[in-house]
């Protein structure tokens, strides 16, 4: 980190402080809301039974601490704290409900007011204020239920309320353009037009939301980070905020709507036929049930758009999807958790996904964050031992690792075909270091029983195959390793079939899906692992290996996926696994 933005983020924080404590010293008349707020939070009611026995998981670490505050634990680290700061836990106690869960979230919440009200603390930020207003105001009516309306905890509830409102209308500007500062001014907006007397706080808000709507949300409906999570997080808070506003008989900025009208589609690209997200640059699958809810709530009908959104493929038959990452990767600031992941691919089927990516390991700590990052962590093709982009760790002091050197490149086409849907793209994240293109094609038929795919290793100018004849000399014309990766779900359980020549794979469904290949690479099945920020450490998995060696300026590897001709068209599959707290 440089010196002039170390003190930019030093001026940040002490700002941040100096009006928080502004805020919270400012006398005022305690307000109610202007009508009941409407919950539209959802949370998981296993996390509120594990939250009120006293068992908190945030950020992948757990701390177990029955009739205990959480306010007198000790956060593991930031990203824990932060969590446990913006209150969006309180989704999982109100899923409950039950005077255990009410009791937790009562308690906690006037001991935050008791020990942190004041202005203290790490939750005082514009973002981690915006989050922690938009559950207290959505969830109201859960926490104030059986206090008095002059009581003394309801008067602090509702001042603390006011207090966090004014610090938001000073210091929303200084959140990080992005997730970040949607959720600064979404809470910003609802707290302005529930409380009475501070509407007023709300116009600017709104005005700013709309500004951000468009300048952070390209023409595709997309993010600058390409992380389709934080994409689903971003509509969600856009969403809220309209609701809001039309619930105050308002009316929305054109360029808010037009945001909306934008995303729906995009999401609907990255929404496998399980109703969970691809897992791209570091985001999940996000909750079940959250992206259908999230679509069904914005009011936005129609499909996906053809090609790409936000640099995303999505081919779909039957009850197969498949999702392509076709584009270069995000740059600069926008590439702090982007992943090396240029033309990987998931597959689900039915419920259940078969080939994945690894994953974000963030939660996990350092090493496995960049692992999670690389190449060899995605179902894709990793030459030499190289990513198809790189990590700048030039400045360890940050924490914060850009991704560089990667594709710039990446044409694409999409197809149909007398059987099915094609696609084609290549990269040129290798032809700097080995003088070579990858070109990946996957066609998928129209049952979504089977898929094709080949993947080329080309040196296409003269310039690349000069540098792919040296990187040659240096393996003594033994030929440039390369690998095919394919990561199986965790839930996938595979064996090696026809005497090595296939990959006969499993699923808790009972679908039988079927790996082969030309014979050209050498087909292995290795142990894999599945990274996922709600549990406690990685899952172990599996993954297809394709090893082979590119000895000549065209390198060329058939493969197939197909469903077993025994496995039915339609499969009933209602098993359902809770995965909360499940690391064994």
């Amino acid at each position: 980190m440089t010196q002039v933005s170390q003190f930019s983020a030093f001026r940040t924080r002490v700002l941040n402080r100096l009006h928080a404590r502004a805020a919270t010293r400012a006398r005022g008349q305690v307000r109610g809301f202007v009508s009941s707020p409407e919950p539209r939070t959802i949370g998981s009611f296993a996390r509120g039974r594990q939250l009120s026995a006293g068992n908190f998981l945030f950020a992948g670490s757990l701390l177990v601490a029955p009739n205990q505050s959480p306010w007198k634990l000790d956060a593991p680290d930031a990203a824990f704290a932060q969590a446990l700061h913006g209150f969006a836990w309180m989704d999982d106690l109100a899923a409950v409900s039950d005077n255990a869960s009410r009791n937790a979230a009562q308690s906690w919440l006037w001991q935050w007011i008791d020990l942190y009200g004041g202005g203290g603390g790490p939750g005082w930020t514009p973002d981690l204020t915006g989050r922690r207003l938009i559950r207290w105001i959505n969830h109201a009516l859960f926490v104030l239920r059986g206090v008095g309306e002059n009581a003394p905890d309801s008067d602090a509830f509702y001042r603390s309320l006011v207090q966090q409102t004014k610090f938001l209308s000073k210091r929303w500007h200084a959140a990080t353009p992005g997730l970040a500062r949607f959720e600064a001014l979404t809470g910003l907006i609802y707290a302005g037009l529930s409380l009475e007397g501070l509407e007023s706080l709300a116009d600017p808000a709104v005005k700013a939301l709309a500004h951000e709507c468009e300048v952070q949300i390209d023409a595709q409906g997309g993010v600058p980070t390409r992380n389709p999570e934080e994409l689903l997080h971003v509509f969600t808070l856009l969403t809220w905020a309209a609701a809001a506003l039309s619930d105050a008989g308002r009316g929305t900025p054109q360029a808010h709507l037009a945001a909306i009208d934008r995303i729906a589609p995009t999401l609907r690209t990255l929404r496998h036929s399980d109703g969970g997200l691809a897992r791209f640059h570091g985001g999940g699958r996000g909750a079940e049930g959250w992206l259908d809810h999230a679509l069904a709530a914005s009011g936005v009908r129609g499909g996906q758009p053809e090609g790409l959104s936000m640099g995303y493929a999505r081919l779909s038959a039957g009850r197969t999807s498949v999702i392509i990452d076709a584009s270069p990767p995000p740059g600069g600031a926008a590439s702090a958790a982007a992943h090396a992941s240029t033309l990987a691919f998931e597959l689900t089927s039915g419920r259940r996904p078969l080939i994945v990516n690894c994953g974000s390991g963030a939660s996990f700590g350092l090493d496995w964050r960049r692992a999670g990052r690389a190449t060899p962590s995605h179902s894709a093709l990793v030459l030499g031992g190289y990513s198809s982009a790189r990590l700048d760790t030039t400045d360890s002091r940050t924490g914060v690792e850009a991704l560089i050197d990667g594709p710039t490149y990446v044409p694409v086409e999409i197809a149909q075909v007398s059987d099915g849907i094609k696609f084609q793209g290549g990269h040129d994240g290798y032809v700097l270091t080995h003088g070579l293109t990858h070109a990946r094609t996957l066609e998928l038929t129209n049952d979504g029983r089977a898929v094709a795919g080949e993947d080329m290793l080309l040196a296409l100018e003269e310039s690349g195959k000069r540098r792919f004849d040296r990187a040659l000399d240096r393996t003594t014309l033994k030929g440039i390793g390369f690998e095919l990766r394919f990561h199986l779900h965790p839930e996938v359980d595979a064996t090696l079939d026809l005497g090595g020549a296939a990959v006969s794979m499993a699923l808790k469904s009972g679908e039988i899906w079927v790996f082969r290949h030309d014979g050209t690479a050498k087909l292995t099945v290795e142990p894999g692992a599945y990274l996922e920020a709600t549990r406690l450490k990685p899952r172990a998995a599996l993954q297809i290996v394709l090893t082979g060696r590119a000895i000549n300026p065209q390198t060329r590897v058939r493969w197939s996926l197909s469903k077993a001709q025994e496995t039915a068209i339609g499969v009933r599959d209602l098993e359902r696994d809770d995965p909360y707290l499940d690391d064994e």
